[in-house]
């Protein structure tokens, strides 16, 4: 079975050294934070993810969700006691506000302590992430009675919550809802229709659900603009916040799923079911786009959580695995066979993965240090840069890191060779879990296409330039050092390659539409490797600046970075180059077959 160990040290490093989180003191949250806070932070969650959480993925995997005749569900044996443990510790509300019981730690840390957990087991998780992702819709976007209503009990984990979207005829399409509400006299709505693809829709952890539901007033205009949002209690609220009689929704059956079998994936039924209007009549998408912009980066950490759990038990097997001898010669004499970590195409496949987890790792901790920037600095130019990082980035982490987990959760069970196919070693359920990643919140080729076709010419292309300035800037400088230049010379080519596609896009787009649509996922994957060959640059800095003080395994971490550093540099950075190509070529031979040649 296979084993995990969160990686604190690593997440510290980044924290502490590459983004350095003393700098900002000012913001809400991060004033009374110290590095002891931080590690003793990190090391309770680490303990509960290790000997709580990460034992029962097997088991949820193995049992999955079981569904009853009255509609309930129980969860697989241990999730309810783990669920409670992780409640107890007040980690659903790491991140969430003071005023409804939340510990109110910057969003960075959470979103560090969310990769743990996801890493850990990650179908455990989502009845975590998919609760906190409705109370930040709750939070922005309730009325002052909902917000006291809902939030105390969300954030205690008394209640959890989930979002419904997905309908049969209706994925990404939202404007092809079908669900409709018919107001009342006393100003809710009856909720009806079926929601399909509804993770942790119903079970036996919490006391209520609170379901965020789209769907149609009657009357309303057609397409997104007449799609409102409404919160749907599994059990109606009496006076004073006690838990009434069910409501009309119901779970109509599981989902039999490739993966994640321990949440309960399900076909959700509204019959004529009280809801209450969250952010006013037609505005639901609005609404709902804050809770999938929250999950979009969770999904991101999906990705990044499978690839390094999968990486650890990779390398562990590599090394204990016995077989053939060095190219060079036995590097083991006194055993059979040399173990397979000496074999070049090995340590290929095992320096990929580690180079794409790191980068993955640094990016999505900046990217939250620029959530909580924008959340809380009292400077609107300040502000605005964040929120446009976080519109550019979002797309890019959704899309390129979940579709570098599914493939380093492949290279992973490759290094098993046979034994990765069989389920007991446990690789094959990562690569089974991390499938659904590229297909959530938007497959990956609509994040491509969000990428190109809304983010890069936001506001006159302001996020992008100013992304742009700012690597340009840095690699200046970073050439003159004769320690970076060899990782900075390289991003400066990588760097052009993805202007010259941001201009090629911008010239060709216009007069055809398709010449964007056919390069937008090379376009989305060769902005992800600009942007972690940039954090690796980052990355490595840090590294050199500490180690001529550090020793023992501190010196190895350190060492360990400036090779994966220069190996993503040499092996996976001239990937630019072709993707560059692929989107020049443009579109014609991509369309050129009519419809019914396929």
């Amino acid at each position: 079975m296979p084993t995990y160990r969160a990686p604190v040290e690593e997440s510290l490093f980044l924290i502490n050294d590459v983004f350095h989180i003393d700098r900002y003191a000012n913001l809400p949250g991060f004033a009374d934070l110290s590095p002891d806070i931080i590690e003793a932070t990190l090391a309770e969650a680490a303990k509960l993810c290790e000997q709580v959480i990460a034992p029962l993925n097997r088991v949820g995997d193995m049992e999955g969700c079981t569904r009853h005749d009255d509609a309930s569900v129980t969860t697989p044996t241990g999730f309810k006691e783990a669920f409670r443990q992780l409640t107890e510790g007040g980690w659903m509300g790491i991140s969430a506000p003071a005023e409804y019981g939340g510990q109110a730690l910057p969003g960075v840390i959470g979103n560090i302590v969310n990769e743990f957990l996801a890493s850990a087991n990650l179908a455990f998780w989502m009845y975590v992430g998919l609760t906190q992702g409705a109370v930040d819709a709750l939070i922005v976007h309730g009325s002052a009675e909902q917000k006291a209503t809902y939030l105390p009990a969300m954030i205690a984990g008394k209640w959890t919550g989930t979002m419904n979207l997905t309908e049969p005829q209706c994925g990404t399409d939202l404007g092809m809802v079908r669900t409709k509400a018919v107001k009342q006299a006393d100003g809710s709505y009856r909720i009806s229709g079926t929601k399909i693809f509804t993770s942790s829709g119903e079970h036996d952890m919490a006391e209520n659900i609170i379901h965020l539901v789209l769907a149609r007033i009657e009357g309303a205009p057609a397409g997104t603009r007449g799609i409102s949002l409404f919160v749907v209690h599994k059990f109606i609220l009496e006076a004073g916040g006690a838990l009434g009689p069910r409501n009309q929704v119901s779970c109509g059956s599981i989902e039999h799923k490739m993966g994640i079998h321990g949440n309960c994936t399900c076909v959700m039924n509204f019959d004529d079911a009280a809801g209450w209007i969250v952010g006013g009549e037609n505005h639901g998408l609005k609404a709902m786009f804050t809770m999938m912009n929250h999950s979009r980066l969770g999904v991101g950490i999906h990705g990044l959580a499978i690839s390094e759990v999968a990486y650890q038990n990779a390398a562990a097997y590599s090394k204990e695995r016995l077989q053939g001898r060095s190219l060079t010669g036995p590097k083991f004499p006194d055993k059979p066979a040399d173990p397979i970590i000496v074999h070049p195409d090995v340590r290929r496949s095992l320096l990929t993965i580690r180079a794409l987890t790191e980068g993955a790792r640094a990016l999505i901790v900046w990217t939250g240090l620029k959530q909580d920037i924008a959340k809380g600095s009292d400077d609107p130019a300040v502000r605005e840069q964040a929120e446009d990082h976080l519109a550019l980035m979002t797309p890019v982490i959704k899309g390129y890191c979940t579709d570098g987990g599914f493939t380093n959760a492949v290279l992973a069970q490759q290094m098993y060779g046979g034994h990765g196919y069989i389920a007991e070693n446990g690789m094959e359920q990562f690569v089974r879990d991390a499938r659904i990643n590229q297909i959530y919140e938007g497959a990956n080729g609509v994040q491509a296409m969000d990428l190109v076709g809304r983010k890069i010419g936001l506001d006159g292309g302001r996020p992008v330039k100013t992304f742009f300035a700012e690597v340009e800037a840095y690699l200046a400088e970073a050439v003159k050092d004769e320690g970076l230049s060899s990782y900075a010379k390289p991003m400066q080519e990588a760097l052009r390659h993805l202007q010259q596609a941001t201009g090629w896009l911008a010239k060709n787009g216009p007069a055809n539409h398709d010449d964007p649509g056919a390069g937008a996922y090379d376009y989305m994957h060769l902005f992800g490797l600009v942007a972690f060959g940039f954090m690796w640059c980052r990355m490595v800095e840090a590294a050199r600046a500490k180690l001529p003080q550090a020793a023992g395994d501190a010196a190895q971490r350190l060492n360990a970075k400036l090779v994966t550093g220069r190996f993503y540099m040499e092996r996976m950075l001239p990937e630019t180059a072709m993707r560059l190509a692929r989107i020049q070529s443009g579109s014609a031979s991509t369309m050129a077959l009519p419809a019914d040649a396929f």
